[in-house]
């Protein structure tokens, strides 16, 4: 079972849209996936269950709020006298093997909990359960219906959840969209990332953490890349003012964030990266804005690349047009699913 966590701290980068469409392809090319929404915002849950209105959340949550990432935690973050057990996944509504673990606007209630747990755990005992917690919860619940592959969604920021969520994957896709502020986010998670691996590394060896009841793994993260998307394209490329980003970006990840990473000692194998064309900008993926695409597919439930010619509501050149990106669209995440398959099975 391979983890991937969809991180980066800025936000509008198309996190949830990409944990969502690349864990129905994955699972469409019959692979078992487990998404966790660990975004308090619960896009993810949102999108994946259809909900349209808060009674539809409330109806959710007053039936299903025990089966919640949140809940799942609460016996260490609220020191019941019961284990961390699997919490009930929600198979996904027309994709057999593709399940989520429902998100929890509550979880952000941890927030400081976890982070005073990740600082004083050696000093204070009370806490040594804390920061292991949430691997022990994801592997039982993957577990639970035999995921091959968990992607974990994650919120903007760099919060003590997100710096644990990061640390306890196998890998990590970097999403990104082509401006200025993407830019920025490659140069701070440069200098962020390798801090969170050297915490991970002396935390995993503290004996009160190694020994605790869920221990804290030791980090053994490596990034896969970067995907671009929420670009216009003109003539099946990005325009000129989406390229000029696009560049930056990969230069960016080329002259400052690879090094880093290496080292830190978070790089895949050269081969990984080479044989599955990937090159030094770590780009696994340019995927263009979905357009009236996603109205669509958030209103049926299915990714931009599984929507029938009934669903796009559209006749003559208009519906010719959609099933073309439509098309499209499916050969580019068909394509970065089996390059994610490919790098971890080498990795491995």
């Amino acid at each position: 079972m391979s983890q991937i966590a969809l991180f980066n701290h800025k936000g509008g980068v198309s996190k949830t849209t990409t944990v969502f469409n690349l864990g129905w392809m994955l699972a469409e090319q019959g692979h078992r996936v487990l998404m966790v929404d660990s975004d308090p915002q619960c896009n993810l849950t949102g999108m994946v269950l259809g909900f349209r209105g808060a009674d539809e959340l409330e109806s959710f949550y007053a039936q299903q709020g025990g089966n919640t990432i949140r809940s799942g935690l609460t016996p260490a973050f609220e020191a019941q006298p019961r284990a961390i057990e699997a919490v009930q996944a929600v198979e996904v509504p027309g994709r057999p093997g593709l399940h989520l673990m429902a998100g929890d606007l509550r979880l952000s209630e941890y927030e400081v909990t976890l982070g005073i747990a990740q600082e004083l755990s050696a000093a204070i005992q009370a806490l040594q359960n804390l920061p292991g917690s949430l691997a022990f919860l994801i592997k039982k619940t993957a577990e639970s219906v035999n995921a091959d592959y968990v992607l974990v969604d994650m919120s903007p920021g760099l919060g003590p959840i997100n710096q644990n969520l990061v640390m306890t994957s196998d890998y990590l896709i970097l999403p990104t969209s082509p401006d200025v502020f993407s830019v920025m986010a490659i140069d701070s998670l440069s200098r962020v990332l390798p801090r969170w691996k050297a915490w991970a590394e002396q935390a995993s060896a503290m004996p009160v953490l190694r020994d605790a009841a869920y221990p804290f793994p030791a980090p053994n993260l490596r990034i896969l890349g970067t995907v671009v998307q929420k670009f216009r394209p003109r003539k099946g490329l990005p325009a000129s003012a989406f390229q000029r980003w696009i560049d930056e970006t990969a230069e960016a990840v080329r002259t400052r964030l690879t090094p880093a990473l290496a080292s830190a000692g978070m790089l895949l194998p050269k081969e990984a990266y080479s044989t599955n064309g990937v090159d030094s900008s770590l780009n696994l993926a340019l995927i263009a804005d979905f357009n009236s695409l996603i109205s669509r597919s958030q209103e049926y439930v299915t990714p931009v690349f599984a929507l029938t010619a009934e669903q796009l509501r559209a006749v003559g050149t208009v519906l010719e047009n959609a099933q073309e990106s439509r098309d499209s669209f499916h050969a580019q995440f068909s394509s970065l699913a089996e390059r994610v398959v490919r790098m971890t099975a080498q990795a491995d």
